[in-house]
C-alpha cells in the first residue's frame, strides 16, 4: 500500500509541477506581450514626432524655394522690360533716321536732276556756238581745227623741233649731271681702302719633325685628317709649310685652324685629330656668327633670322678676285643706302638688298643653281620681305629691275666691285684678258675693228656696213658674247656692243 501511494503522489506532483510551469509561462507571455505593445507605442510615437519634424524642414525648403524662384523670375522680368524698352527706342530711333535718309536721298535726287538739266543746257549752249562759227566760216569744227593745226606746224614747225631738241638735250643733260653727282658722292663718301681677307692655305709648320707626325706611319694620320675635315693636304719638298686644298672655304677655314692647334698640342693621332676637328668647328661657327652679326650691325640691318646669319657669315671665309665677299656686301649695303637716300628710294630696303644679294654664294659649292638663284630661295625660306627679294635679285640682270631699289643695289655692285683697289688682279692678266676680248672680235669676218674698254667690261666691235646688215650685226653680237664666255674667265659680265654705221661723204668744189 504504502509502494502504490508514494507512486500516486509523485503523478499527482507531476501533473500540479506541469500545471504550475505552464500557468507561469502563459503569466510570462502575458508580461511580455504587454512590454512589446509598450515598444510599438514608443517606436509609433517616435515615428510620429520624426514625420513631423521632416514635413516641417520640406516645407521650409519649399518655402525658401518659392521665394527663390520668384525672385528670379521676377528679375528675368525687370530685364525682360528694359530689353523691350532698349528696342523700342531703337526701332524709334531706326525709324527717325530712315525718314531723314528717305528725305535726303530724295533732296539728292532733286540736285541731280538740276545738275542734269544745268549740263543740257551748257551742251546745248556749247554746240550753238560751234554752230554758229562753223556756219560763219564756212567750215565744220573739225576741218577749223585740222586746218588751225596745220597753219601752226607750217609756221612754227622749225621753232618746235629746235625747242624739243633744245629741251630733250637739257634734259639728257640735267639727269647725267645730276646721276654722276649722287655716284660720285657716294663713292667720296665711302672711299675705304679694302684688305684682301683671304683665307690662307699654306701651314707654316717649326721643322720636318712635325711634318714627320703630321704624316704619321703609313700615311695614316694625314689619311685620318683628311677624312675628318674633306680637304686635301699636299706635303712636298718645301720645307716649313704644308698646303690645304678644298673648294669649300669653311672646311679649308677648319681644317687650318684644327691642323694650327694640332701642331701647338704636339699629339698627332687619329683620335686627338678628330677631337681637335670638332673644336675647330666649333671655332669657325663662332667666328661665322661673329662675324655676320658685325656686319649686319655695320650695315644696319637688324632682325635677320639667326639661321639667315649663320648662312651670311659663310662669306667672310669666301672671296672674289682678293674682295672679301662678306665685306664686299658691307660696303654695297653703305653705298646703296647713300643712293637710295639722295633719290628718295628706301634706303632699309636697298641695305637689306645689297648686304644679302650675295648670300647664295654660301653655298653654291653644295646647291644647284646659280648664286642668285639659291639667294631668292633662302631668303623666301627664312621669311624675308618679298620687296628684299625684288632688290637683290636682278643684280646681275637675271631677273628684271621691279623697283628702284634693284637698279639701286645692281649700282652699287658695280660701284664696289669696279672701284679702283677694291679688287686684286695683276696688271700682266688685266691687259691680257683686254687683248684676248679684241683677238676674239677681230676673228670674225667682217669685223673692222674692236676697242676693249671700260676695264674690260664692255666690247665696241665696228663692222663694214657693205659686208653686214643689220641682223647679221645682231647675230654677231651673240657669237661674240659666246666665244667669250667659253674661252675667257672674267669677273662681272661684258657688254658686247656692235656698231655698224653707213657714211656718205662728197666734196664741194
Amino acid at each position: 500500500m504504502s509502494l502504490e501511494l508514494v507512486f500516486i503522489l509523485l503523478a499527482v506532483a507531476g501533473f500540479s509541477g506541469i500545471a504550475i510551469g505552464w500557468v507561469f509561462r502563459w503569466l510570462w507571455i502575458l508580461a511580455r506581450k504587454g512590454s512589446i505593445e509598450l515598444e510599438i507605442k514608443q517606436i509609433l510615437l517616435d515615428a510620429r514626432e520624426e514625420g513631423k519634424k521632416i514635413t516641417a524642414r520640406a516645407e521650409d525648403e519649399a518655402r525658401q524655394k518659392v521665394v527663390t524662384v520668384e525672385a528670379e523670375a521676377k528679375e528675368k522680368e525687370e530685364k525682360i522690360t528694359r530689353a523691350e524698352e532698349r528696342i523700342f527706342k531703337r526701332e524709334e530711333s531706326l525709324d527717325k533716321k530712315q525718314t531723314e535718309l528717305e528725305a535726303g536721298v530724295e533732296g539728292v535726287k532733286e540736285r541731280i536732276e538740276e545738275v542734269k538739266l544745268i549740263k543740257e543746257r551748257a551742251e546745248e549752249m556749247v554746240q550753238r556756238r560751234a554752230d554758229e562759227l562753223a556756219r560763219v566760216a564756212g567750215m565744220t569744227k573739225e576741218e577749223a581745227k585740222n586746218l588751225l593745226m596745220q597753219e601752226m606746224e607750217r609756221e612754227q614747225g622749225d621753232d618746235l623741233m629746235m625747242r624739243l631738241a633744245k629741251l630733250e638735250r637739257e634734259g639728257h643733260e640735267k639727269l647725267e649731271r645730276r646721276a654722276k653727282e649722287i655716284l660720285t658722292t657716294a663713292i667720296h663718301r665711302l672711299g675705304n681702302s679694302v684688305a684682301s681677307d683671304t683665307m690662307a692655305t699654306a701651314i707654316t709648320i717649326p721643322g720636318d719633325e712635325i711634318k714627320g707626325k703630321i704624316i704619321g706611319k703609313e700615311g695614316r694620320n694625314i689619311k685620318a685628317f683628311e677624312r675628318a675635315t674633306g680637304v686635301e693636304v699636299i706635303i712636298d719638298d718645301t720645307p716649313g709649310s704644308i698646303v690645304l686644298s678644298s673648294y669649300d672655304p669653311v672646311r679649308r677655314a677648319t681644317a687650318r685652324v684644327a691642323l694650327e692647334n694640332l701642331i701647338i698640342d704636339g699629339r698627332i693621332q687619329p683620335a686627338k685629330i678628330e677631337e681637335m676637328v670638332e673644336k675647330a668647328k666649333l671655332e669657325v661657327n663662332k667666328i661665322i656668327k661673329e662675324k655676320a652679326e658685325a656686319a649686319a650691325f655695320e650695315a644696319g640691318v637688324l632682325n635677320l633670322d639667326p639661321r639667315l646669319l649663320q648662312i651670311l657669315g659663310r662669306l667672310y671665309f669666301r672671296t672674289s678676285y682678293g674682295q672679301s665677299v662678306l665685306q664686299h656686301s658691307v660696303e654695297m649695303a653703305h653705298i646703296a643706302g647713300m643712293i637710295a637716300e639722295e633719290l628718295g628710294a628706301n634706303p632699309q630696303v636697298a641695305r637689306a638688298g645689297a648686304l644679302l644679294h650675295d648670300i647664295g654664294k654660301a653655298l653654291d659649292h653644295e646647291v644647284q643653281g646659280t648664286h642668285v638663284e639659291i639667294g631668292r630661295r633662302i631668303l623666301q625660306k627664312f621669311g624675308v620681305s618679298e620687296e628684299v627679294v625684288k632688290a637683290m635679285q636682278a643684280h646681275h640682270e637675271e631677273y628684271p629691275y621691279e623697283t628702284v631699289e634693284s637698279v639701286i643695289v645692281q649700282v652699287a655692285d658695280a660701284i664696289s666691285g669696279g672701284r679702283p683697289g677694291a679688287r686684286r688682279d695683276s696688271v700682266e692678266n688685266y691687259l691680257k684678258r683686254l687683248a684676248d676680248i679684241e683677238a676674239i672680235a677681230n676673228s670674225f669676218p667682217g669685223v673692222e675693228k674692236s676697242y676693249a674698254i671700260s676695264a674690260g667690261r664692255e666690247v665696241r666691235v665696228f663692222v663694214k656696213p657693205e659686208e653686214m646688215s643689220d641682223l647679221a650685226a645682231r647675230e654677231l653680237a651673240r657669237n661674240i658674247a659666246l666665244r667669250i664666255e667659253n674661252e675667257l674667265k672674267y669677273p662681272g659680265e661684258i657688254k658686247i656692243n656692235v656698231i655698224r654705221e653707213t657714211r656718205a661723204i662728197e666734196f664741194a668744189r
